[in-house]
């Protein structure tokens, strides 16, 4: 018997979302697959709205509920990273403040009527406009961490993060750092660069939301897809490097590419090019998750992200 797909529009801190839900067959856990947190992330979306799309023709059990956009105003804006009302991140306010500004309003939201009482949640991102990325999933120590891991490696990404709680965190308020305080074993999957829409990219999510499905058991995993990804490289921090001075950032690295600690990543240099002003130092051996692809670089501006060993 097919699902029961429902699409319709959520009011969620005043703006109305698209929320597609679909009912299994059979009784399940509840799956929620959000897309669209920073506006211009599209290879993400992309891969949601094919995915769920496909659910029509599958048999399911349990319920999934999916926001293939949330970030609406922001997508309507080509704005990356913030909320164009506030200029907030999205991804740094949850679980919310239902008294805040949009940002945090719509996180609240979000998390109260979309991620709270979910049995898993996928938080599905790609670089946003001026970033290149190497795909990678990311999950939060905590008390649901051992099931999230699952749904991490089950995702079939090259690369997997654990974020640990406490000092040396890369990033708080993220939708699924919110979820696993909730105990809810949630993920950040992110596939993608640029905002460009590639097919490798919307694929891998496909691919990797098909893969949870059947890690719950919600779902059969396609034959086609049962040995495709080969184990992940894990890695046990994410270091987030930021530039001192504003000026022209001119990468040394790429996106993937593995680095030794001390290795030089990248200069900052004046805009006429007569001085380098910082020279960027890997603290410690990983891989470059993403980097920041556009030249210009604000005082204390994000230049990329070290996954580290």
């Amino acid at each position: 018997m097919p699902p029961i797909v429902v699409r319709s529009k959520i009011d969620l801190a005043g703006l109305a979302v698209p929320l597609v839900e679909v009912t299994g067959s059979g009784d399940g856990p509840t799956l929620s697959v959000i897309a669209g947190v920073h506006g211009c992330e599209y290879a993400a979306m992309a891969g949601v709205r094919r995915w769920v799309t496909g659910l029509a023709a599958q048999e399911l059990t349990g319920r999934i509920r999916v926001i293939p956009v949330l970030n609406v105003t922001a997508f309507a804006a080509r704005s990356p990273f913030v909320v164009p009302e506030d200029g907030k991140n999205l991804n740094r306010c949850f679980p919310g403040d239902p008294a805040g500004t949009l940002a945090d309003r719509l996180a609240y939201d979000t998390f109260s009527r979309l991620i709270s009482g979910s049995d898993a949640m996928v938080d599905a991102h790609c670089g946003d406009l001026v970033e290149a990325l190497q795909p990678f999933a990311l999950y939060e120590s905590g008390p649901a961490e051992d099931r999230a891991r699952v749904l991490a490696e089950a995702y079939g990404l090259p690369y997997i993060i654990r974020q640990s709680a406490g000092p040396g965190r890369a990033v708080t308020g993220s939708s699924s750092g919110a979820a696993a305080e909730a105990g809810i074993p949630a993920i950040t999957a992110e596939a993608g660069g640029c905002g460009l829409v590639e097919e490798y990219a919307v694929a891998l999510h496909v691919a990797g939301l098909n893969r949870v499905l059947a890690e719950l058991g919600m779902a059969a995993l396609p034959t086609s897809r049962a040995d495709s990804s080969a184990a992940p490289t894990r890695l046990s921090r994410f270091l987030w490097l930021r530039c001192q001075f504003s000026g022209w950032w001119e990468p040394a690295v790429a996106a993937g590419e593995s680095v030794a600690e001390g290795q030089v990543l990248g200069t900052v240099s004046s805009l006429d090019g007569a001085d380098v002003r910082e020279t960027v130092i890997a603290p410690a051996r990983g891989v470059v998750i993403f980097l920041t692809s556009s030249p210009a670089v604000a005082d204390d501006g994000l230049l990329l992200g070290l996954g580290a060993h």
